[in-house]
């Protein structure tokens, strides 16, 4: 029989190579630290806030993309109606009046505050997780929940923030069996560059009991 460790990397392992893909990837966001792929993550995360399932949210931001409203500028520049549209699209069809105004407002906020590039917003935090979370939270559309998003993707381009680990990726890894303490989840995951993979992931588990229990019983096969 595996022990504990031999039992955890067996579970990360299945894991990842299940669910370890980032909301970013999955939006065609080829993220990196420039201005354009950080704004199109801000989107993204704002649109996952909203209760409504993470597919339609990312198709969705596609849409939204595919459109050309992938930086501030273009977004403010959108008219309310061709947000709405582009939503619409994306089946994003609950929320999408109130979203297409929330896109626009912050698109607003983004340019004018800091010059378009969500970097600023990063120094103006001096790098510091918390800081930079209460900022991201004055993005209408942008509250705990969704500021908790863009941290645990931008982790993967911004190391200051890692590891973010936070209640929902911890509520996953309590599924799994996993360590409940984000230092110790840290330290089963392959690199601190697959840091946003593993959180990904670990959300998708933490909604998901069905995946949850398929993972560890693969696991078990694999450690036995």
């Amino acid at each position: 029989m595996a022990d504990k460790s031999g039992t955890h990397k067996a579970v990360v392992k299945v894991l990842l190579d299940r669910y370890g893909r980032t909301f970013a990837e999955e939006a065609g966001v080829g993220l990196a630290d420039r201005p354009g792929a950080l704004y199109r993550l801000l989107v993204l995360a704002t649109l996952l806030s909203a209760r409504i399932s993470s597919e339609i949210a990312v198709a969705a931001a596609r849409e939204l993309f595919e459109a050309g409203y992938g930086t501030p500028e273009a977004m403010a520049r959108a008219s309310w109606q061709d947000r709405v549209d582009a939503l619409g699209r994306g089946h994003y069809r609950r929320y999408d009046e109130r979203t297409s105004t929330m896109l626009g407002d912050g698109a607003g906020l983004l340019v004018e505050r800091w010059r378009g590039d969500l970097r600023g917003l990063r120094d103006e935090a001096k790098g510091d997780p918390d800081a930079i979370h209460g900022l991201l939270t004055t993005f209408p559309g942008i509250g705990p929940v969704g500021a908790d998003i863009f941290l645990r993707e931008v982790q993967a381009v911004w190391p200051q923030v890692a590891p973010y680990l936070d209640r929902k990726v911890l509520d996953g890894a309590r599924r799994l069996g996993l360590p409940y303490r984000a230092d110790a989840l840290a330290a089963l995951a392959c690199s601190d560059k697959c840091l946003a993979r593993f959180a990904a992931a670990l959300v998708r588990i933490s909604l998901d009991k069905e995946a949850a229990e398929q993972v560890r019983e693969a696991a078990e096969q694999d450690a036995g």
